[in-house]
């Protein structure tokens, strides 16, 4: 199977996951695609869905999947999202795609995280994909020389501006051993907006496309 096809396979997996008669909250990225064209098989057995971007509601709504604004919503039942990175404990590294802020809202708000990914996004330790880092314009080269004295080096996203008007900054070099305290030291610098470290709030269910089939791994399972 090539990475496409492993990709399918998670998506497809990851439907039953999905609550009939409610929202569900939909992540960005290839891999967030693959899901949002499965759930448009199934459209008319939901309610709606939350998106994490503007891209990602743009999709949804071409497969006429109704988009709810999120402030109108109290709880999820489930948020699906795919990853850069993540490891055997459900920590991730996102924000590949430069959604990070909103997928961190999302995911905050849903009873479970299912995250999807091939086998290619499983590591024993984060780091090798450089870390998302989403700054107020103003203080990029503060929030910079903060991720020099971290260990990383700090790359500004070229071009990019995301859906809320702020920049990325891509930390590349850093072998990240404890990433819910990497986590809050950088939320805690001033000028970040969010960092793409997913591990305070990690995925509940990993759903991993390999050659033999989708393995599960779980907070519980772990491997």
């Amino acid at each position: 199977m090539n990475q496409n096809e492993l990709k399918q396979a998670v998506a497809r997996a990851a439907i039953k996951y999905v609550v009939e008669d409610a929202l569900v909250g939909v992540g960005t990225g290839s891999t967030a695609d693959f899901f949002i064209d499965e759930l448009a098989k199934m459209k008319n057995r939901i309610d709606g869905a939350v998106a994490s971007s503007e891209k990602t509601a743009t999709r949804l709504k071409s497969h006429g999947i109704r988009v709810v604004d999120l402030n109108s919503v109290d709880e999820l039942p489930v948020y699906v999202d795919g990853a850069d990175e993540i490891t055997e404990h459900l920590a991730m590294i996102k924000g590949g795609g430069g959604a990070l802020t909103r997928e961190k809202i999302v995911a905050a708000v849903a009873r479970k995280f299912i995250c999807i990914a091939d086998e290619s996004k499983l590591v024993p330790v984060l780091g090798n994909f450089p870390l998302p880092v989403e700054v107020i314009p103003m203080a990029r080269s503060h929030v910079g020389r903060q991720m020099v004295r971290l260990g990383g080096t700090p790359i500004l996203r070229d071009g990019f501006t995301t859906d809320n008007g702020n920049l990325i900054i891509d930390v590349a070099g850093l072998t990240i051993l404890d990433p819910v305290e990497l986590e809050e030291a950088i939320n805690n610098i001033t000028g970040v907006v969010s960092v793409g470290l997913f591990a305070k709030r990690g995925a509940d269910v990993l759903l991993l496309g390999t050659a033999g089939g989708v393995r599960t791994l779980t907070r519980t399972s772990r491997g």
